[in-house]
């Protein structure tokens, strides 16, 4: 076993929470940044508005989930987590990505149609992406059993493939 990856495990982890932090903090507070589009105001604030919106998204929230995802995906492999709750945390975490892309979206459709597009009531997808959020922590702090969801074995258990590194034993 390679000691190197195993003391990786706790830096991983703090990448994967810190990255989870921003992104989830961003689908929280885009919303109502978005919510103060309006094509009432002035040509000069709506830009500023546009441009922060943007930037949040672009240089802000999806770099954090895709941190999120890639820190996660490693610390699955390492931790050799392969029980039913996480499947069902990562269906969540799938639906989170979907309130990611339509977030996205609405950001992408006011640059594109300033004066024609109109944000949904940003308690719309802020409450989405709340809802799954609770369901996400949830399942990893309480771990529930779930035996009465029936997974086929080849998704309970290693398939014997070799990574190209030693993965640390529990």
């Amino acid at each position: 076993m390679i000691d190197w990856l195993i003391a990786t495990i706790p830096i991983i982890k703090i990448v994967h929470i810190a990255a989870l932090v921003i992104w989830c903090g961003g689908l929280l507070a885009l919303p109502m940044m978005l919510a103060r589009h309006d094509p009432a105001v002035t040509a000069e604030d709506y830009r500023l508005i546009r441009l922060a919106t943007h930037t949040t998204y672009t240089l802000f929230i999806t770099p954090a989930a895709v941190v999120t995802v890639i820190a996660g995906t490693w610390l699955i492999f390492l931790r050799e987590t392969f029980v039913p709750w996480l499947f069902a945390k990562l269906a969540f975490v799938a639906l989170l990505v979907v309130v990611h892309a339509w977030v996205g979206h609405i950001v992408a459709r006011i640059a594109e149609e300033p004066g024609n597009h109109r944000p949904p009531a940003p308690f719309l997808p802020a409450t989405a992406a709340l809802v799954l959020m609770i369901a996400i922590l949830t399942l990893v702090l309480a771990k529930p059993a779930l035996d009465w969801i029936v997974f086929p074995g080849w998704l309970l258990e290693p398939r014997g493939g070799q990574l190209p590194f030693d993965v640390p034993s529990r």
